[in-house]
């Protein structure tokens, strides 16, 4: 990407005679400022930029350089995102883990859905608004500090979200003619087909999502129509079903699942569009990404408790040896070959899946600090598609227990985490308010952001809400336990949102008495 022209003209030294200066600069030309910290390598990196791969990673995009315009973005990738294969397992567990009824399973998601769906559209909203991604705009909540734990959380959260796609992948493949592809090598499969993308950077990841919703939204069409021709029974599930307040938990902790499901793309949702230009109306964007969410997600999570509602015996055996894999493969089943190529289409759809997942972990890394920001966004992203490939092929004998702890302890931190954002811009940001907006020059330098006291401690409450709240097999709160019957209720993200929505304002108002920022 060029620079602006003053920037050749003036002397480099000079230019980079600051870390803040050196920031501007970067701001402006990422590719050159790359290629000149790594000395031999600068023009086998300056010919790999050239050549299309994205050089720009955590630098503020500047609105000179925002060259998107098509704010219907927003709303095809994140519905190529989530109308895919591994959304499917969250509405199967509605049924074999929590034993809900469909209608029940069908009202928790749309209502939870919801309420995580405008989490996330609003995080997205930022985008645009600062040209930064989502990790570095928590600097101005909870200082440069306190995001860089957001960064630690939420590498951990992408890699666990990438761990289950390839997981689910590979089984899917595995399945399509059993004993002729190992597990391993399918998830291998998966892992490098979502790699490529990510290597090349924003423009490319725009072009794969803008066109895969099309595919996999069809298939899942596909999927309800053969479903329904085995023969969905909506009543199956009742005689099954928990009563009373052990109903209550099973419906409050499979929520709390589905939240996540949405809630978990809230620290990337501005990843993606921090390129369109600052004046996009905001509703525009909230609306586009809030449709773009919870269209798809509502359709194939249903989808995947209706599939569970199947009582062929055959179908039943197919779920038992192959999990969500091989309940699918047996739906596809009746097509012969034509089945075991939408099957192959379905396990390629996780790729779409996973790119944000991946993509976003390479920023997040360089979000920890500017020892991580100096190393190139790419290299960041193949040691993310390394390690979560090997999680993969390590823990792809346990992919239910893996998805439901992980998606329920997701939505504890990103509960807190979007609270604390939003009542800092809408609270400490706005036109009139303390601080009277973002000054977005800030964003790199420490001394000028705020300590993070504030944002720190009310994190810290949020982690003590979800922590009396949680119900989770190896660990029950106490406020968990009463709200439940036997194995509590997971008040988890309630709580943790709870907590840090009373505690951040007095404790941010305090901070800026006394420090001024």
């Amino acid at each position: 990407m060029s620079a602006p022209p003053d920037y050749y003209t003036e002397d480099k030294e000079k230019a980079l005679d600051s870390v803040e200066d050196e920031v501007v600069y970067a701001e402006a030309a990422p590719d050159r400022v790359i290629a000149s910290r790594f000395g031999v390598l600068g023009p086998l990196l300056s010919r790999l930029f050239a050549s299309g791969v994205e050089a720009r990673g955590v630098e503020r995009v500047p609105e000179n350089q925002r060259e998107s315009k098509n704010a219907l973005n927003n709303l095809l990738m994140w519905w190529s995102v989530n109308a895919v294969l591994t959304t499917i397992p969250v509405g199967v567990l509605a049924q074999s883990v929590f034993t809900l009824s469909f209608g029940n399973a069908v009202a928790t998601i749309l209502c939870f859905g919801a309420l995580g769906g405008i989490a996330t559209a609003f995080i997205a909203t930022l985008g645009p608004i600062t040209g930064l991604r989502t990790m570095i705009i928590t600097r101005f909540s909870s200082g440069y500090f306190g995001g860089t734990i957001y960064s630690v959380l939420n590498i951990l959260t992408q890699l666990g979200f990438s761990t289950t796609a390839v997981i689910l992948g590979g089984q899917t493949l595995a399945n399509i003619n059993p004993g002729t592809l190992p597990l391993v090598v399918g998830i291998i499969i998966i892992g490098v087909c979502c790699l490529i993308p990510c290597f090349i950077g924003y423009d490319m990841i725009h072009v794969y999502e803008r066109y895969a919703w099309i595919v996999t939204s069809v298939i899942m069409l596909f999927l309800w129509g053969l479903g329904g021709k085995a023969g969905y029974d909506i009543n199956t599930q009742k005689s099954l079903e928990d009563t009373g307040r052990a109903l209550s938990a099973d419906i409050l902790s499979f929520g709390g699942i589905v939240f996540g499901s949405f809630s978990g793309w809230a620290p990337v949702a501005a990843d993606y569009n921090c390129r369109l230009p600052a004046d996009t109306p905001r509703m525009r964007v909230f609306l586009l990404t809030f449709f773009g969410l919870f269209i798809p997600i509502c359709f194939v999570e249903i989808l995947g408790a209706a599939l569970m509602t199947i009582t062929d015996p055959a179908y039943i055996a197919a779920f038992e040896g192959g999990s969500t894999g091989g309940l699918i493969a047996q739906v596809l089943s009746p097509w012969g070959h034509f089945g075991q190529f939408v099957l192959v289409l379905l396990a390629l759809s996780v790729i779409g899946n996973n790119i944000p997942n991946t993509y976003s972990t390479g920023l997040s890394i360089q979000a920890l600090g500017r020892p991580f920001a100096i190393i190139p966004r790419f290299f960041w992203v193949f040691l993310t598609f390394v390690v979560y490939t090997v999680a993969g092929v390590a823990g792809r004998e346990h992919f239910s227990a893996i998805l439901s702890n992980f998606l329920s302890i997701l939505s504890y931190w990103t509960a807190f985490f979007i609270v604390i954002v939003a009542e800092e811009h809408f609270i400490f940001r706005r036109k009139n308010g303390p601080l009277g907006g973002y000054n977005l020059d800030d964003y790199d330098t420490p001394s000028k952001l705020p300590l993070g006291i504030a944002g720190i401690l009310a994190m810290c409450f949020g982690i003590a809400g979800a922590v009396v709240g949680m119900s989770e097999v190896w660990y029950t709160g106490p406020l968990g336990k009463m709200a439940g019957a036997a194995y509590g209720a997971d008040l988890g993200f309630e709580l943790a949102a709870a907590f840090s929505a009373v505690t951040y304002p007095p404790l941010r108002a305090l901070e800026i008495k006394l420090i001024g920022r």
